[in-house]
């Protein structure tokens, strides 16, 4: 009844049975030819995404394989670009960067720390810097007898015992609690800046190893929370200052193979990957608590991950607790309390991650003093949340409550100044969501709301001709991670957004990942609040209202996020912090940028994450 050769074949000769299990064996050889061709078209398709996002797939060019191995002049220790690209050199010279980082030259003189390029048309100069330390991997924490035992954390590299093999910015050890109470009363830093060397001396500058110094006290045991954790890296540190052996408990949001598998080598390390209630929320918090040996304490929020890149040449914000004592065991239990009830909200903040190892910080911190405290607790927590008796609990209504409760009258015409290191979807216009929502929230006091007209919204976003006149270069956009897709979708930003520049702290070079928010008045040179956060200007961060609630509006938030606030009348007693210059004493408020901001102009544009991916 067929045609075919191999029926007629069966019909004759085979039972029909035979002939089913051979046209099935037959169907199957097919089918796993056909699907083995589609895994190594996937494998293929990976391998060549992988590629690309190693942001070389399209600096690999023969033209420009030509330009930087054969086209350096040691004597001028420039490129020289051919004529016929000279229209295209800024896109040239930015890859020709980019590829001395990946694939560095082994001659002496092309690691000259003042190299430049240029375009032989027209003489078009980029300063070059000098190479930055290689990433770091789990592998850098140390030596295998001193760090790993038997573990594999040291696969690749080990570092030496010398410190400055393995940390860019060293300072004198025993200085950090001078330094410290120099800060008084606003205890805020900026992180050194590798290649910045001005930042390296600044009084408000400080490295990781200083807030682990053993001037602040001995650390017996201490938490880091935060998104990003090098755990080899981490414990490097710990390694320099003395203190590897000290028990560590790790929450973090971004997991790793190492951390995983830590507490296997390192018994005394305890990593726990934060669950998160949806796929869209970050636990994103940068937060430390150190014990000391004589049952004091300290708490750190900033805004860096732990890892190097973060405290290498990018800007990052740190503030750093007094000394808290612990109370008598006979103390009553309200005794202790911070007038910003710092305690309580931070107390209320670790409940909220429900995990048990906790529960003895939780409990020290009952038993700790924390009326030296002068700055409130700003913390962010997934969920949906209402106002209660003390307020709005978490995000930006938290902020508001606060502010309403303390901050001073301040006129409409001060702005709303933001500025942080990535940008969510804000909605199709201002009003969507930074105005109904987030300004109305930051721009309260301690007078009645009445009829007023929303403040400025100004807006601090590094431009593409920030990044690409970085340290780094087009690398230092790294930590902006600001999309095409986000950004098409809000035109109407650009007109509120303005440079990054920072030459009063030398840092205009140094890619920003602070995040910071403030209201100042230029006229009058004061500040009424500012709040150092680890939540970018998003919905996810901070919180947006349900306004279907048929009862009340409800906060909803995705993500962890702490951050410090603040307020003059309890940091120095007075409705504003002094801008610029000492005022009856009191130190001017160390802002991290330079004021009067620079808007962008018609040509600027926000440096996206896409760029690096089209190098």
């Amino acid at each position: 009844m067929f045609n075919f050769p191999y029926v007629s074949f069966v019909n004759n000769r085979v039972p029909r049975v035979i002939a089913f299990c051979l046209f099935f064996i037959g169907c199957s050889f097919v089918a796993f030819i056909l699907v083995s061709l589609g895994r190594f078209s996937f494998l293929f398709s990976t391998l060549e995404r992988r590629q690309s996002t190693n942001h070389t797939s399209k600096a690999r060019k023969p033209f420009l394989d030509n330009i930087y191995h054969g086209g350096w002049d040691s004597e001028s220790k420039e490129y020289t670009i051919p004529d016929e690209l000279s229209q295209n050199a800024d896109v040239i010279l930015q890859q020709l960067k980019l590829l001395e980082k990946l694939y560095p030259k082994d001659s002496k003189e092309h690691k000259n720390k003042n190299v430049q390029t240029k375009c032989k048309s027209d003489g078009m100069k980029t300063e070059k810097r000098a190479s930055s330390p290689k990433p770091s991997t789990s592998s850098d924490a140390g030596t295998r007898s001193e760090i790993e035992s038997s573990s594999n954390l040291a696969k690749k590299q080990k570092i030496t015992k010398n410190i400055r093999d393995y940390v860019p910015v060293v300072v004198e050890k025993g200085q950090m609690a001078r330094k410290l109470e120099a800060a008084a009363p606003y205890n805020f830093f900026l992180t050194a800046i590798t290649d910045s060397k001005p930042t390296h001396n600044e009084p408000l500058t400080i490295t990781l190893q200083e807030i682990l110094d053993e001037s602040l006290g001995t650390i017996v045991e201490s938490v880091q929370i935060n998104f990003m954790v090098d755990i080899g890296w981490l414990l490097g540190h710990y390694y320099f200052a003395g203190i590897l052996d000290t028990p560590l408990l790790v929450l973090y949001g971004d997991d790793t193979p190492e951390l995983q598998t830590i507490s296997k080598h390192k018994p005394k390390v305890k990593a726990i990957k934060v669950k998160m209630p949806t796929p869209f929320s970050t636990s994103h918090t940068k937060m430390m608590l150190l014990a000391y040996q004589d049952g004091s304490m300290r708490v750190v929020v900033s805004t860096a991950n732990l890892y190097e890149d973060d405290w290498h040449n990018r800007t990052q914000g740190v503030w750093i607790s007094p000394l808290l004592e612990p109370l008598a065991e006979d103390a009553d239990t309200a005794a202790g309390e911070s007038p910003t009830n710092f305690r309580q909200d931070l107390m209320l903040y670790l409940v909220e991650y429900k995990y048990a190892e906790l529960q003895p910080w939780i409990a020290r911190i009952r038993r700790t003093d924390f009326s030296a405290i002068n700055v409130f607790f700003i913390g962010s927590v997934p969920g949906g949340h209402r106002e209660g008796p003390r307020g709005h609990p978490w995000g930006h209504g938290r902020v508001s409550s606060i502010l309403q409760k303390h901050c001073a009258p301040i006129d409409e015409s001060v702005p709303v100044v933001c500025q942080s290191s990535s940008i969510g979807s804000l909605g199709a216009n201002v009003q969507a969501w930074i105005q109904n929502d987030f300004l109305n929230s930051l721009r309260r006091d301690c007078k009645p709301l009445g009829i007023r007209k929303f403040p400025q919204f100004k807006m601090i976003y590094p431009s593409f001709c920030n990044v690409s006149s970085s340290h780094d270069g087009m690398l230092g956009g790294g930590c902006l991670p600001y999309s095409r897709n986000t950004n098409d979708k809000q035109p109407w930003l650009k007109s509120y957004l303005h440079q990054w520049t920072s030459k009063l702290r030398h840092r205009s070079r140094a890619m920003p990942h602070i995040k910071s928010y403030t209201r100042f008045n230029l006229e009058d040179k004061s500040i009424y609040w500012f709040l150092l956060t680890s939540a970018n200007l998003s919905k996810a961060a901070w919180g947006s209202f349900n306004k279907n609630s048929s009862i009340q509006a409800c906060l909803r938030i995705a993500n962890f996020e702490a951050g410090v606030l603040f307020l003059p009348r309890f940091v120095i007693g007075e409705d504003t912090f002094p801008l610029g210059t000492v005022r009856d004493g009191i130190p001017p408020f160390p802002l991290p940028y330079d004021v009067p901001l620079t808007p962008y102009s018609p040509d600027d544009k926000p440096f996206l994450m896409d760029y690096l991916h089209e190098l």
